[in-house]
């Protein structure tokens, strides 16, 4: 027996059955056995052609019966595009554009083996009548591995060659015989003529005795030339009715729920910001607060009903009083230079509680801030969608791993040194000011990361000859933008400093800590080999 899952990456399966035009909104489903021995033809061709013609075609003719299929729980669905009416049509000459549809099947998505992630359910395609020695057996699953699309471009797959475990789960769609079981109907598939797929009465042309294709099958023949030679039907094929269940569309809309209740909670955003002049390093504070102001914006107006815009907790860090929050859950908006060039390149929007479907919406659609820079008219911020993960399972920038970590930004104090009483500092003194920080520093660290708090071996202050701050060996923390666009924000007024945090294991990031953490002040990033 010959079984073969095909697991459809993406989650759909674009292909338009054999002699119907893409506009009739038609899908093949299951996909014909002619495309599939088709798709493994061009695999050898493309990928492996060292591979003597006497080791693939016992598997091709082991493959010519109609075999049965398992189809997964699926839907429809389609898109709509307007495609340019030829090769030389200009957008500047208004010249009309054409209506095209592409129709597709949706796969309902399980999940993984180990319980993490999410992929869609395979389709699985079987030969219960065919056999293969083992020699074969090697010889197509390697075709299967190097399989990479079945059908359209768009429908991206995998494919492996399994045992026989019995029926799989799914429709059971088979070659009909007899009458028609019941709540079935009838569809029409493209499959291989035994007698003629792997012949050459059609390929060789009849005076020259020679043929393009090698091998030379009417299996092999292409479509543009089957089209040029007006083929209704592809030579060395046949039709074969299958019986394929009537509900094989229609979706446990009660199980799928439960499903997407038990998917991880997106919890990361990642955008590359791009610009004739991108920001300074010292402008991550502004940045930051244009992405909250764009972000509350965007989700206002896609959540407002009765001319009332909705408010995202999330985003903003207040509750529906407008009280600020408790603890650190909401989203953290994180600026970042990861080049060392000096200017901001990346945006990363954290938030430990996760987000929504409507904070998801409006962060896809995040392209641009304004941050008030000069020149921004001219040199527009934009950004660009890198990713939407999870912190379990993505870490780039400032969620990656380190031992050692080094302040990016400011780290600002949380309250006021006191300059008289027991407890005073002098605030002239540099070393004073870094005790105190370093204090300050340590108490945010037990409060807002206490999973690595315990971790911490050193705190030490990064600064100059001089003993005054550096942040990146250059830049004073008085350098960098600390008041917000609000009333009454004193960050500019507060003790900041810069310092080194190295653990005794490597930990994971964000560490963002102090005043106006959730705007990039007080963020740390892994430190480089060769940084000072």
């Amino acid at each position: 027996m010959i079984a073969i899952p095909f697991r459809f990456i993406a989650g759909r399966y674009h292909a338009t059955p054999w002699g119907r035009h893409v506009n009739e909104g038609a899908v093949e489903w299951p996909p014909s056995p002619w495309r599939i021995l088709r798709a493994l033809v061009a695999v050898w061709k493309r990928t492996m052609p060292g591979l003597p013609r006497e080791r693939i075609e016992p598997i091709f003719r082991a493959m010519l019966d109609p075999p049965e299929f398992f189809l997964p729980p699926a839907s429809t669905g389609h898109t709509r595009h307007y495609m340019p009416w030829d090769k030389t049509w200009k957008p500047e000459k208004q010249q009309p554009r054409t209506l095209v549809f592409d129709t597709f099947v949706v796969l309902t998505r399980e999940t993984g083996d180990d319980g993490s992630g999410w992929r869609p359910e395979p389709l699985v395609v079987r030969w219960p009548g065919a056999a293969l020695e083992s020699g074969h057996r090697e010889t197509l699953s390697l075709l299967l591995a190097n399989l990479n699309t079945l059908g359209r471009s768009e429908s991206w797959c995998e494919a492996e060659l399994v045992d026989d475990t019995g029926d799989p789960p799914g429709f059971a769609c088979r070659p009909l015989q007899g009458d028609l079981p019941p709540e079935h109907e009838i569809v029409r598939l493209l499959c291989p003529d035994p007698t003629t797929a792997l012949a050459d009465d059609h390929v060789v042309a009849t005076r020259t005795k020679t043929s393009i294709y090698d091998p030379a099958w009417n299996l092999c023949m292409e479509t543009l030339q089957l089209h040029k030679e007006r083929w209704s039907d592809p030579p060395g094929s046949r039709w074969v009715p299958y019986a394929r269940p009537r509900d094989c569309f229609r979706i446990d809309h009660g199980s799928r729920m439960t499903r997407v209740a038990e998917r991880p909670n997106i919890d990361l955003f990642r955008f590359a910001l791009d610009s004739t002049v991108l920001p300074l390093v010292t402008e991550t504070l502004p940045v930051a607060e244009a992405a909250r102001r764009y972000l509350m914006g965007i989700h206002g107006r896609l959540t407002e009903k009765g001319g009332v815009r909705g408010r995202s907790a999330v985003f903003s860090g207040k509750d529906e009083s407008g009280r600020p929050l408790a603890g650190h859950a909401h989203a953290c908006y994180l600026p970042t230079d990861e080049d060392g060039d000096g200017r901001l390149d990346h945006l990363t929007v954290y938030a430990a509680g996760g987000f929504g479907a409507e904070e998801r919406r409006a962060l896809d659609r995040l392209r641009k801030l304004r941050t008030g820079r000069e020149n921004e008219e001219r040199h527009p911020l934009r950004l660009l969608l890198l990713g939407m993960s999870t912190t379990g399972e993505y870490h780039p920038g400032p969620l990656e791993a380190s031992e050692v970590w080094v302040s990016a930004t400011p780290y600002i104090a949380t309250r006021y040194a006191k300059t008289e009483g027991r407890s005073r500092i002098d605030l002239t003194s540099p070393d004073d000011r870094a005790v105190f920080l370093q204090d300050n520093l340590r108490a945010q660290l037990a409060a807002v990361r206490p999973d690595i708090a315990a971790l911490v071996s050193k705190i030490e202050p990064l600064r100059d000859e001089n003993r005054a701050f550096r942040i990146a060996g250059r830049l004073r923390p008085i350098q960098f933008k600390r008041y917000r666009r609000k009333s009454g924000d004193d960050g500019g007024r507060r003790l900041a400093g810069a310092f080194r945090l190295t653990f005794s294991s490597p930990v994971r990031g964000p560490i963002v800590l102090g005043w106006s953490s959730h705007f990039g002040m007080g963020l740390f990033m892994p430190e480089r080999e060769g940084a000072q």
